[in-house]
């Protein structure tokens, strides 16, 4: 898998500030966060530990990455920024996740979860990005969603309809979060709503770093 192999690379984008006692060695805690946002399972990802000297449990490697607080980078300036929803459920509730990504790169720029799908919300999520990056100048690529359109031009951002071409990155960050969490059938369980949203800021740090 493309994601496995990504276990060779760097793991500076992981900062362990969070650390009070050093009881892990940081490189093992670094490669434990690593391995398990690239799609090792808890389980496999201490057993991998385990082989290598350090044994930790499965509510350890989760407690790293909620603790980690990883996000997506801030300060971007993309031409163009792909956004769209899609459902997400988190013990059998439905929840939609919003996310926005630079289709030149496929960078995820901002991901949030909100309990419903409306014009206020997606405003929102909007105001954040812009808080996060340059986007005042860039083009959004939307669907046909009413309520993404009202609020980007409620916001005076520029926008265009397109279904595929450049939108496919937003749509290709959707798929790979979904096979991620299939063999839950894409519910996130006995996890809140933040645990998940923190868990989804982790991965879209994960997927934007460098190989």
């Amino acid at each position: 898998m493309p994601e496995i192999a990504r276990l060779s690379g760097s793991r500076d984008w992981i900062d362990l500030d969070f650390v009070e006692r050093k009881r892990t060695p940081e490189r093992a805690m670094k490669l434990g966060i690593q391995m398990h946002m690239a799609g090792l399972s808890l389980s496999n990802t201490i057993s991998i530990l385990d082989i290598l000297g350090v044994k930790r449990s499965r509510k350890a490697i989760h407690d790293w990455v909620q603790k980690a607080d990883l996000q997506p980078v801030s300060g971007k300036s993309p031409n163009q920024v792909a956004v769209d929803e899609t459902v997400i459920r988190i013990n059998n509730q439905q929840f939609w996740l919003y996310a926005a990504a630079n289709p030149q790169t496929n960078e995820i720029l901002h991901l949030r979860l909100f309990s419903t799908t409306t014009t206020a919300l997606t405003e929102i999520f909007l105001k954040e990005l812009q808080q996060k990056h340059d986007v005042e100048t860039a083009v959004f690529l939307v669907d046909g969603a009413k309520h993404l359109r009202a609020a980007l031009q409620r916001f005076g951002l520029r926008f265009q309809t397109e279904r595929h071409g450049n939108r496919n990155a937003v749509e290709r960050v959707f798929r790979e979060v979904k096979r991620r969490t299939s063999s839950f059938s894409n519910c996130f369980s006995h996890v809140e709503p933040k645990t998940a949203e923190n868990w989804l800021q982790s991965f879209a740090r994960w997927h934007n770093a460098p190989n």
